[in-house]
């Protein structure tokens, strides 16, 4: 069964191959030059940069947010309690996403509104986008950090002394 198997797919790989030449090459790794100097590439390859920025997501919500200190808490309280299984540990991961929603809905309308609106009108290329939604993300964790800590951490970035927490780079907060 598995030497048929391995004998088809090697008389159809040339086959693909042969496809392939026919047709002027693979289709799904293409670009293409656009107005005012950029690039266009195709849809697998859009496909694949979106798929790996989604595997950021989960990252960027542990260290960008109160989504873990929810979660301690919520545990800690369901330990005091004395009910160690009950509600289960899906129920407050559930209960900690929504209360993170909740605290962050200010910070995420005002990364809306500078950042995600002027860049779907073409008002801003995606790096202004990035530098704008920066500012409300970097004031929100500042707010959350100890100045002890910061200067923790900007040590171990080996980042000058900071005069102001503004300036503090994203590197040292995340």
């Amino acid at each position: 069964m598995i030497k048929r198997l391995l004998a088809a797919l090697v008389l159809l790989i040339p086959a693909g191959f042969a496809i392939a030449q026919a047709t002027g090459g693979l289709p799904a790794i293409t670009s293409a030059p656009a107005a005012g100097g950029g690039t266009t590439y195709s849809l697998t390859i859009q496909t694949l940069v979106l798929m790996t920025a989604l595997t950021f997501i989960p990252a960027a919500v542990l260290m960008m947010t109160g989504f873990t200190r929810i979660v301690i808490v919520l545990s800690l309280l369901r330990h005091a309690m004395g009910t160690t299984t009950s509600p289960s540990n899906q129920v407050i991961i559930g209960l900690s996403l929504f209360l993170t929603f909740f605290v962050m809905s200010p910070v995420l309308e005002k990364v809306y509104v500078d950042a995600y609106v002027p860049l779907s009108e073409n008002k801003i290329n995606i790096m202004q986008a990035g530098e704008r939604a920066a500012i409300p993300m970097r004031s929100f964790m500042l707010s959350q950090t100890r100045e002890s800590d910061l200067a923790l951490f900007a040590g171990v970035a080996k980042v000058d002394k900071i005069e102001k927490p503004e300036d503090t780079p994203l590197r040292v907060l995340v």
